[in-house]
């Protein structure tokens, strides 16, 4: 399988030179020339499948340049028991009929990016192994990506990681979870701004191509292909959880800020798994769920980014909604330059009727919802099922009970609840019970460095820790 650019000039390349790239180098984000069709009996196939043979099913076909028995081992040694709790990996709760919860937070940062990065922190090293070079990876997170990473990186050879975040916008526990880690290839950045001028950070560092190339630097958030592809293996598992054949459809409701969780559903989909709708959920910032009811992409400037109780959804500028722009104007690249030239110059775009018709083709539909609709949905379903849900899972249960049709819905969760302590407080009156794992946490002292969001001061951090060998 050969991977192209979404800029479409950058060369075709395989799994394994995109694993390690990140953005290719013409500013773009990697996307299969192809997407693999899974047929109807594959589907039956894969329907008794445990989780790690369902995800190497699913990712061999994403993945032919890795030998198969490695590939499979890699998966095998990820998606164990002793990871992620359990057998099932992503154990499907039953709500009530029509109506489930997907538990994708049972890792060991308590958030649905420990699924996807497990995976990729094991297929770094083993790639590292294969080549005896060393990577240094340059991330933004809003609060769950940069500890997943870095507890997926910590002490893996050959690689270190450099993590943005923004100071003073992401939870006690979030932020404990992150600075308090003392391994030595573990640095975390805090930076003055909101999430959107770490993510610019990012893409500013890597536009410098002498810099990229000198300091091998990767990507561990979604813009890297990897995490989008092992996330669309917990659709098919939810999927055939919820259904007895293949002859029944469901939808996703999916929390949404950087646009990567709903993608992988949307990659499910076009593969053949039976998806009615995909249910975008945003909170206050509302700049997605504006696309997909005007057709408008109006990312707005960091002054206007709010700061909500669902904090890694305080997202503008959605890295990973490139990718399925790139499907909507069917992979035109001079549409593509368009666009992208009206946002640079404009501050937005907005699609032509006919490209804003195959949103609802493509199955999308969306919704916003506020502090007060998070409180409310996490005190019902505290009430109605006894289930304890966070405030982004808040955010997909809210829009995907008012969006909801005749087919199941399954509500994808993004995280344990106790990374949220003073929301679910403010909602049923009492702490969520923390785990024993993490109850010495906010004890623990800080390891960060606070700048402003410049990238020649990233660029000269970077150098001064990674030091060329």
């Amino acid at each position: 399988m050969q991977y192209i650019s979404t800029r479409g000039k950058a060369p075709a390349k395989r799994f394994s030179e995109i694993l390690l790239e990140g953005l290719a180098a013409d500013g773009g984000l990697y996307v299969p020339e192809a997407y693999p069709i899974v047929s109807d009996e594959e589907l039956t196939h894969m329907r008794s499948m445990s989780y790690p043979e369902l995800a190497f099913a699913v990712l061999s076909k994403f993945v032919d340049d890795i030998p198969a028995d490695d590939l499979k081992r890699i998966i095998d040694a990820t998606y164990t028991k002793e990871v992620f709790g359990s057998r099932d990996i992503v154990p499907l709760k039953k709500l009530e009929d029509g109506l489930y919860l997907l538990d994708l937070s049972e890792g060991p940062t308590l958030a649905f990016k420990d699924i996807a990065l497990q995976l990729l922190g094991r297929l770094f090293e083993y790639a590292l192994s294969k080549t005896g070079d060393s990577l240094n990876i340059l991330g933004a997170t809003s609060g769950d990506t940069g500890s997943a990473a870095e507890y997926a990186m910590r002490g893996r050879s050959g690689v270190n990681v450099f993590m943005l975040s923004p100071w003073g916008r992401m939870s006690d526990f979030q932020r404990k979870q992150m600075y308090t880690l003392q391994d030595a290839n573990i640095f975390n950045i805090a930076i003055r701004g909101a999430f959107d001028d770490c993510q610019d950070a990012v893409k500013a560092v890597n536009e410098d191509a002498d810099f990229k190339r000198t300091y091998k630097l990767g990507a561990v958030n979604s813009i890297n292909w990897a995490r989008i592809a092992a996330q669309a293996v917990y659709y098919f598992k939810g999927y055939f959880a919820a259904t007895s054949s293949n002859a029944e459809m469901v939808s996703f409701a999916v929390p949404s800020g950087n646009f990567g969780d709903v993608l992988a559903g949307y990659i499910a989909k076009r593969m053949g798994l039976p998806i009615a709708r995909l249910l975008v959920a945003t909170n206050e910032n509302n700049v997605l769920d504006e696309f997909f009811k005007t057709g408008t992409y109006r990312p707005r400037p960091t002054s206007e980014v709010a700061v909500t109780s669902s904090p890694s959804m305080d997202i503008s500028k959605a890295s990973n909604f490139e990718r399925y722009v790139f499907d909507l104007v069917r992979r035109d690249a001079a549409r593509m330059a368009k666009l992208w030239g009206d946002l640079k110059t404009k501050g937005s775009f907005t699609i032509s009727p006919e490209e804003f018709s195959r949103i609802a083709a493509d199955g999308f539909a969306s919704g916003s919802s506020t502090h007060a609709d998070r409180l409310a949905t996490i005190t019902s379903l505290y009430e109605t099922y006894g289930v304890l849900i966070d405030p982004h899972t808040a955010d997909g249960v809210t829009t995907g009970q008012r969006l909801k049709g005749e087919e199941p819905l399954i509500c994808l969760e993004t995280a344990l609840p106790a990374k949220f302590a003073a929301t679910i407080k403010e909602a049923i009156g009492k702490e969520p019970e923390a785990p024993e794992s993490f109850a010495k946490l906010l004890d623990l002292p800080e390891r960060v460095e606070v700048m402003d969001a410049d990238p020649q001061k990233i660029k000269d951090f970077i150098a001064s820790h990674a030091p060329l060998t």
